[in-house]
């Protein structure tokens, strides 16, 4: 794997769009970064972390590819790409190319937000004491985060065969400054890769504090510690991280929307919002409006529709429905509607369906029953109060409240179940299928003979 060192020329243009109101870096532009100039100062260190960000919100990563890719891959001949793209293509149809520029793209922007963030952990005494502990955890919040993501698209799913021997990506924990044979690391195991980002995020959570501006704080973190937990089937520790989460965030202001769609297309973050990706004019990546929108809303042409194999999933009173609408010929959901809108990543309503599931499948009540997270969440909707509960209701009401938000394949893997060819009703995937994991970017498997690619793809 070729690493690019932390540039300059990407962190400076990406560091304007989030602090517009600061001066720009009077730094020159370099292949790496000169420690002594660019991390020699508390101010400085905060502005490099600020371009750690710019990079985890870029279109390739949060900004609208993962989510993407996550809705391809189990698009379930419930969704159809129809655009002229091949990248989203290659993986709706299950049949990836190793060169595809878009994967390769989010690889190589989530190991640039990596290196800026060990490069920051590096010289973390530098940074005033009284700030230490919040710089310390945003940057292993990103660095977690990002090796999750990359667990999950780039590695089998937690739950197929033995997770120290299925790999991952490499983990790479020091600042790479000029690229050398020792840094041309081979893939690290699933197992590895997962207890990383949980050792990251755990820390982070117990550094950030519960209110910072919408960057990382405690119960953002929490809230990605249950999503690792539930991928793991560790349900009592979901179920106590998701807890956490709703705990501190409700204390702090947060709170369901009482319209379900008004969580959506907003120019800031709502009271339902625990973690989105900024978007405005002057910093206007949102792959997931490009994509699910239409002209006249900004969009290219509508190139995902929405089947009524899906729709037809929503009770009939659900207000859910609302969501989709008839543009350019085709439904579409409105979830994505207007341009330069946040790009959703974690909202309040994940964690209440998250602790409803675990404390149903460890017969518990922490926090709330099942029944009271369930109902809170159809209530919201217009739909009935249920007096008993089944998994499979539970499961259903998580892939309904939470469709075309780069769920439902993460949640297929983790419960074993399978995805339905969009082309042909006689194919199915499994799980555990290698066609829903995507390849290792041939690039890197040029640079690197210490990768190994992925089954399916050669190399």
């Amino acid at each position: 794997m070729k690493f690019k060192n932390i540039q300059f020329s990407i962190i400076l243009s990406t560091i304007v769009f989030f602090s517009s109101c600061e001066d720009q870096l009077d730094l020159t532009p370099a292949q790496s970064v000169d420690q002594e100039i660019a991390l020699n100062s508390d101010a400085n260190i905060k502005r490099v972390l600020i371009g750690a960000y710019a990079n985890m919100r870029h279109e390739d990563f949060w900004g609208g590819r993962s989510i993407l890719y996550a809705e391809m891959l189990s698009a379930n001949n419930e969704i159809r790409w129809e655009g002229t793209f091949n990248q989203p293509r290659e993986v709706f149809n299950k049949s990836i190319f190793t060169n595809n520029s878009f994967i390769t793209n989010t690889w190589l922007r989530s190991y640039s937000a990596i290196n800026v963030v060990n490069n920051i952990l590096d010289v973390i005494d530098l940074v005033d004491e009284a700030d230490r502990d919040r710089v310390m955890g945003e940057a292993l919040f990103i660095r977690g985060a990002i090796y999750f993501e990359l667990a999950k698209l780039y590695g089998m799913p937690y739950v197929s065969g033995n997770t120290n021997t299925n790999l991952a990506v490499p983990l790479v924990l020091s600042p790479t400054r000029e690229v050398s044979a020792a840094d041309l690391l081979p893939r690290n195991s699933v197992e590895e890769v997962y207890q990383q980002a949980l050792t990251d995020l755990e820390t982070a959570e117990e550094l950030l504090p519960a209110t910072n501006g919408f960057f990382a704080r405690n119960y953002v973190a929490s809230a990605l510690l249950s999503r690792i937990y539930l991928q793991m089937e560790r349900f009592a520790d979901a179920r106590d991280a998701a807890d956490r989460s709703i705990t501190i965030a409700t204390a702090n202001g947060k709170s369901l929307l009482d319209n379900y769609m008004s969580a959506f297309n907003n120019e800031a973050d709502t009271q339902e919002d625990l973690f989105a990706i900024q978007v405005n004019p002057q910093d206007p990546a949102n792959n997931m409006h490009l994509f699910y929108s239409t002209p006249d809303f900004g969009g290219r042409d509508g190139d995902v529709t929405i089947l009524d194999a899906h729709i037809n999933q929503y009770e009939e009173r659900d207000e859910r429905l609302e969501q989709f609408v008839e543009r350019a010929g085709e439904i579409r959901t409105d979830k994505w509607r207007d341009q330069f809108r946040n790009v959703k990543v974690i909202r309040l309503a994940e964690m209440y369906l998250t602790r409803a599931e675990t404390n149903f499948r460890e017969g518990t009540s922490v926090g709330a029953t099942p029944l009271e997270d369930i109902n809170l969440i159809r209530t919201r909707v217009n739909l009935p109060e249920k007096n008993s509960l089944t998994l499979e209701e539970i499961l259903m009401e998580r892939k309904l409240e939470l469709a075309h938000e780069g769920h439902f394949i993460h949640d297929v893997k983790r419960t074993r179940g399978e995805i339905q060819d969009n082309n042909s009703n006689d194919l199915q995937y499994d799980y555990d299928d290698p066609r829903l994991v995507l390849p290792i970017p041939q690039r890197e498997m040029d640079a690197n003979p210490e990768l190994v690619q992925n089954p399916g793809y050669g190399g």
